[in-house]
């Protein structure tokens, strides 16, 4: 157990000389309860204070020699100014390596003013400091040296200006998982703010739901990382999009497996639960996850242990769960596609992120804030013109900008203008070629592109060039004629394998579908 507290200038210094044994110092009690070992003691001093810490370090080593004292020197002027106290112990908390994973963490709040102690919980309950609070007392007549250990809770109804800062705390929280775009949108803040206050209260799984490019992936990354800022989590952020987790390796590939579990499996393997052990795992596009799958995650999010492939024994991984999807998953339940059992426990905190079009009046921050990721990934500085900004966010926000991939869409624009603009200045003329590209690609296809589509996510096909569009759809129309891969390989390379001594078409056909997560057997099921 790691304990912090400041050292009190008046409970702890007792009687002088040796007479401070007689009485009872909250300090020094900390250390003399038998059955609760203090490994480590985080003293917060004041430098006025220095003959009397030491005495104080040297009597908790005569009375605990097992706990290692460590300093922290604190500047505060005044020990009653709100601010001041606050301020210096957040940046405390700021810069201390916490260890949640390995250690358990104390606030003790019996010594410093009346002040600190507020500010100090204020800090373990936005979670700066990950610990319990606790107060020591002095023994009853007749009790034990070491007096009273009990954990305790403030009231801070009065404390207007604390209270005050606390929601600035709030505020920054929001606007960290809002990128800091300022944003106007109701739906969307609603669901920031209700999303702040969950990500500290529970680690039950969250669902992000909207359509692809809506922002799910890079929201739930933004959770992550507010969640191990307050030292809620220590382990990684792992990602994975179902859709591209086909046939065979999708069980390997979530849950590991052991060394010989099936043919090819030449190594073991973690996989991604256990690699997400103590973090995140945010699964994108979970309604594409099989149904073996799908069982099997349910047994994982009970009991955060389950089986990897070919194991004997259950390895445990303490993961919080996100999930992502565009689809109506209650309509995937009654069409049979996806487990109710395991909908029941993913939809316990459920948000829906709107499109962009819904979201009209954030497009021109939002197209500030890509010009600005933009600048970083170039090394230089680019900006629109006065004209330029005016007509492209005129555009944007118009009925004519269909925004099909959302954000996604959005991004790919503003970096196209970027990439090209002369001097890194983004002028009109730059601004109507994107406008006659956007329109074009927006424009109704005489291809329907009916296999494609039927093979594809709708977050693939969003991504999805039209020249691969044109080229796979006429592959799968050839394959659709053949019942082997083998012999839809020669028609597609009839020409081309007369020049290449190795003519292993079934191969470079299996190849190409694999680009797109496609392969041979699953096509040949929907094809059927």
């Amino acid at each position: 157990m790691i304990v912090f507290g400041f050292v009190g200038s008046v409970l702890d210094a007792g009687p002088k000389g040796a007479n401070r044994w007689t009485k009872w110092r909250p300090t020094l009690s900390l250390c003399q309860h038998e059955d609760k070992i203090v490994e480590r003691l985080e003293l917060l001093v004041l430098d006025q204070n220095a003959h009397l810490v030491q005495t104080l370090v040297s009597d908790i080593q005569q009375v605990s020699p097992e706990t290692q004292v460590n300093l922290h020197e604190i500047n505060i002027h005044d020990l009653w100014d709100f601010e001041e106290v606050y301020n210096a112990l957040f940046q405390f908390c700021r810069g201390y390596s916490f260890d949640t994973a390995h250690e358990d963490y104390y606030v003790h709040i019996t010594t410093g003013t009346h002040v600190a102690q507020i500010c100090l919980f204020l800090l373990a309950e936005a979670r700066y400091f990950p610990a319990q609070l606790v107060q020591s007392s002095p023994p009853r007549k007749g009790t034990h040296e070491a007096g009273q250990w009990t954990q305790i809770d403030l009231d801070l109804s009065k404390y207007d200006r604390i209270a005050q800062r606390f929601n600035e705390q709030q505020e920054e929280a929001n606007a960290f998982l809002k990128s800091g775009i300022v944003t106007e949108n109701k739906q969307f803040n609603t669901v920031i703010h209700q999303l702040e206050r969950v990500a500290f209260l529970t680690k039950a799984p969250v669902m992000l739901q909207g359509p692809a490019g809506a922002g799910k992936s890079h929201l739930a990354r933004r959770l992550y990382e507010l969640k191990k800022q307050r030292h809620q989590l220590t382990g990684d952020f792992i990602q994975v999009n179902c859709a591209a987790l086909k046939g065979h390796d999708a069980a390997a590939s979530l849950f590991g497996h052991v060394k010989g579990a099936f043919a090819g499996a030449a190594q073991a393997r973690a996989g991604l639960l256990k690699t997400a052990d103590k973090g995140v795992l945010f699964l994108d596009e979970i309604a594409a996850l099989g149904a073996d799958e799908q069982a099997m995650l349910i047994g994982a999010l009970e009991q955060q242990r389950f089986r990897p492939i070919g194991a004997d024994h259950e390895i445990e991984s303490q993961f919080q769960l996100i999930v992502g999807t565009h689809k109506d998953l209650q309509e995937e339940v009654r069409q049979g596609r996806f487990r109710e059992d395991l909908l029941v426990r993913i939809q316990i905190w459920s948000y829906r992120l709107p499109s962009l079009k819904e979201r009209r009046e954030d497009i021109a921050p939002n197209i500030d804030y890509e010009l600005q990721q933009v600048s970083k990934q170039l090394g230089t500085q680019v900006t629109f013109n006065k004209e330029a900004r005016q007509a492209y966010v005129q555009f944007a926000m118009s009925a004519n900008a269909l925004w099909t991939a959302n954000f996604r869409d959005l991004s790919a624009s503003i970096q196209r203008m970027a990439t090209l603009a002369e001097a890194g200045r983004i002028r009109l003329d730059d601004v109507k070629r994107e406008i006659i590209l956007l329109e074009q690609r927006w424009a109704p296809s005489e291809n329907n592109f009916t296999l494609v589509q039927q093979h594809l996510e709708q977050d693939q096909l969003n991504e999805i060039d039209l020249y691969d569009m044109v080229q796979l759809e006429k592959v799968l129309e050839i394959c659709q004629s053949y019942d082997s891969v083998s012999d839809a390989g020669r028609a597609l390379f009839a020409q081309s394998r007369l020049k290449k001594k190795s003519k292993n078409d079934a191969d470079r056909l299996v190849k190409y579908l694999a680009k797109f997560g496609l392969d041979w057997e699953m096509l040949t099921s929907k094809l059927s």
